[in-house]
């Protein structure tokens, strides 16, 4: 017999057999008929090969080989209780959320894309993990991620099944330290075209609304330095190397975190981020929490 033959309905049967003394008070303990139960011990007792259960007085009491399968038994069913046991007292199961995150994400708007994921009241466990787009849509694919934050889309393929969703167009600013903002808010955006510019790298999607923007108004672009880390990027700019660009709503974020202040809102100029998943209709509750909110996170 291989031990997945085991019947462990049976086994119960047994067990509760031995441990009143008859198949009357153990149907009685079980709710079930004396004939079901002695039924369930001949078969058990024919499956293993072995008489487990012989009278005694006006009663039944294990054989020999009964007595070695009951100590069996007796381990079996105590960690079964045990397992109740620590089942009632364990904690609801952690939830929890993998995010990638591509570098020209803003920080800022990652958080509020994610702030009613860290709320206490939502109960889940939050890793982030920055990379490159391919590398993190790998590891979407391979399952080690939930979703991708990214700063463009991605087209599916035969061979690739994810879907990028919008979370919202995000009217874009340039920001500066106090210093700068003196020197070009007033006339904005006549001065810009001496302005030392802090931007994304070329092949950004916000980088060529960049500098759309600034053919349209004719004005030159002084690159002062150029980072694919939008982080890195801020940290230049509140040390007063030059102007930035960010979304325009995140005016009071900007400047309680990174001490730069507004200079003027890029008319024309969003910057778009998509939130990439291997789900056509989104079944994760986080998930779905995130694309819904994204509208008036955006505004």
């Amino acid at each position: 017999m291989r031990p997945g033959d085991l019947n462990f309905r049976h086994l119960l049967y047994f067990w509760a057999v031995a441990r009143e003394g008859s198949i009357t008070r153990a149907a009685q303990t079980l709710g079930l008929s004396v004939q079901a139960i002695s039924t369930q011990l001949s078969q058990l007792e024919a499956q293993l090969g072995h008489t487990l259960l012989v009278p005694r007085s006006r009663g039944l009491v294990p054989s020999e080989t009964g007595r070695l399968v009951l100590g069996y038994a007796d381990q079996i069913f105590q960690l079964g209780a045990e397992l109740r046991e620590v089942l009632d007292r364990a904690e609801p199961p952690e939830r929890r959320l993998v995010v990638g995150l591509t570098d020209p994400i803003p920080k800022l708007v990652a958080f509020h894309l994610l702030e009613g994921v860290l709320r206490p009241e939502a109960g889940y466990r939050l890793t982030c993990i920055e990379g490159e787009l391919d590398d993190l849509i790998a590891d979407l694919v391979l399952n080690r991620l939930d979703v991708v934050l990214s700063h463009r889309p991605v087209v599916p393929t035969a061979n690739l099944k994810v879907y990028a969703r919008p979370l919202g167009n995000w009217a874009m600013a340039l920001y500066g330290t106090d210093a700068l903002c003196a020197h070009y808010q007033p006339q904005f955006p006549a001065r810009l075209g001496e302005a030392p510019l802090l931007l994304p790298m070329p092949e950004s999607p916000l980088r060529l609304a960049l500098e759309e923007w600034f053919r349209r108004h004719r004005l030159a672009m002084k690159v002062r330095a150029e980072c694919a880390d939008s982080a890195l990027l801020k940290t230049f700019g509140c040390a007063g190397v030059g102007l930035f660009a960010a979304p325009a709503c995140l005016a009071d974020d900007m400047a309680r975190q990174y001490g730069v202040r507004q200079v003027g809102v890029l008319d024309g100029v969003s910057d778009s981020f998509y939130a990439i998943s291997t789900e056509r209709r989104i079944q994760h509750p986080a998930l779905q929490a995130i694309v819904a909110s994204a509208p008036d996170v955006a505004r």
